[in-house]
């Protein structure tokens, strides 16, 4: 399946990571600076999760197909978790309830239906400031971690170009996202919030997008 085809299949993250990571009091290392205009999964991303209710967050690698260790290497690798079951899928439920991580972002694409080609438009703040997905993730079987980034029904202006997005969280509510002392379904969901969908907006953008390259820089979120 291509990975154009799925919901928040590709992502953008430019904007410097260690401000980013100061937003939730976690540090950056160095070489996971570098600017990525066209993230696609089964690639290696930044992430940051909390380890204990004692420790600092920090901020990781996580290969983005998440595959818990209990499925041993063969289980399937998605990319998202819907928001209406993520508490309740067997395949999902551990990590929403102990696992979770903010996934950075300045902006995602999506694809219009139905267009030949398939064409990509570029979602993003309408103030430009970064976003945080709302992320689950797992220890897989040789050690590294692995995520899925989590989605809700489409909103506003994003609802134009796709019924899904991500969840992206409100300022008050990252610490809580993170918080490993809180397990609770109905007390995440009383926690945390979304941001104003009105906050977004959209636009065309190259066909390059569609194929993810070595060098593709900031010209892939330049209007089309």
């Amino acid at each position: 399946m291509s990975y154009a085809s799925l919901m928040c299949g590709r992502f953008a993250l430019f904007s410097p990571l260690k401000r980013l990571a100061n937003r939730v009091g976690a540090s950056a290392p160095e070489n996971m600076l570098r600017p990525r205009y066209n993230v696609a999964p089964g690639t290696w991303i930044a992430a940051i999760h909390q380890p204990s209710e004692e420790a600092a967050p920090i901020v990781d690698e996580m290969w983005w197909g998440y595959r818990p260790k209990w499925a041993k290497g063969s289980g399937n690798q998605p990319i998202n978790a819907r928001v209406e079951t993520v508490a309740t899928n067997a395949y999902f439920r551990s990590a929403f309830a102990k696992h979770r991580c903010l996934i950075p972002a300045d902006g995602w694409y999506e694809w219009i239906k139905n267009s030949k080609p398939k064409q990509p438009h570029f979602i993003c703040r309408k103030d430009r400031e970064p976003l945080f997905f709302a992320g689950i993730f797992s220890e897989r079987d040789d050690g590294s971690l692995s995520c899925a980034i989590v989605t809700e029904p489409g909103r506003d202006s994003a609802a134009e170009v796709h019924d899904r997005m991500p969840l992206i969280l409100d300022d008050d509510s990252l610490e809580h996202w993170l918080a490993p002392d809180i397990t609770d379904h109905e007390t995440i969901k009383q926690m945390v919030q979304h941001i104003d969908a009105d906050l977004v907006e959209h636009w065309p953008v190259s066909t390059a997008v569609n194929k993810p390259a070595e060098g593709q820089g900031d010209e892939l979120i330049n209007p089309a």
